[in-house]
């Protein structure tokens, strides 16, 4: 087994408690808690930005499509530097839940794709999103994320592509 090889219980943990995290962060803004703190942290500790060029593309994107910096990310989280980001994780989400996916391990990387779950606060039904996430361990030896694409799902509304 290689030092910093990555197993699928992994990435389960570190999806569970990524969905934990953006949670608590609506909830900290509802009750008026450090929530700006809360999202820093949230950013630092499940983002690969200290080490390595992130990939990210948010759900909510699309005049600023990509976010390349931590700046950008929090922005997409709580609100900030980009115009159009109304603060995702100050919804504020009742329930985020992993369903199917897709887990390849290859050795210090692993990737994960499939849908996860939103529901607000106040909503019975969920919101399904579908997601690509890659993974690497950070110095301390928790899986941060490198690759993070998100989007809707596909409405056959687009007759004129092809």
């Amino acid at each position: 087994m290689v030092k910093n090889e990555i197993c699928e219980i992994d990435v389960l943990e570190s999806q569970k408690s990524w969905a934990k995290n953006i949670i608590d962060i609506g909830h900290l803004y509802v009750n008026k808690g450090e929530y700006k703190t809360k999202a820093y942290n949230f950013v630092k500790k499940f983002y690969a930005y200290e080490i390595s060029n992130v990939l990210f593309k948010p759900t909510l994107a699309s005049k600023n499509q990509f976010r390349y910096t931590f700046e950008d990310a929090l922005s997409y989280f709580i609100g900030g530097s980009i115009k159009e980001d109304k603060g995702f994780a100050l919804k504020p989400w009742n329930n985020i839940r992993f369903g199917e996916k897709k887990i390849v391990i290859m050795d210090q990387i692993a990737f994960a794709m499939g849908n996860y779950y939103f529901q607000s606060i106040g909503q019975k039904e969920e919101i399904k999103v579908e997601y690509t996430f890659g993974y690497l361990k950070g110095s301390d030896g928790q899986l941060v994320i490198n690759i993070h694409h998100s989007s809707l799902p596909y409405k056959n509304d687009h007759s004129n592509i092809g």
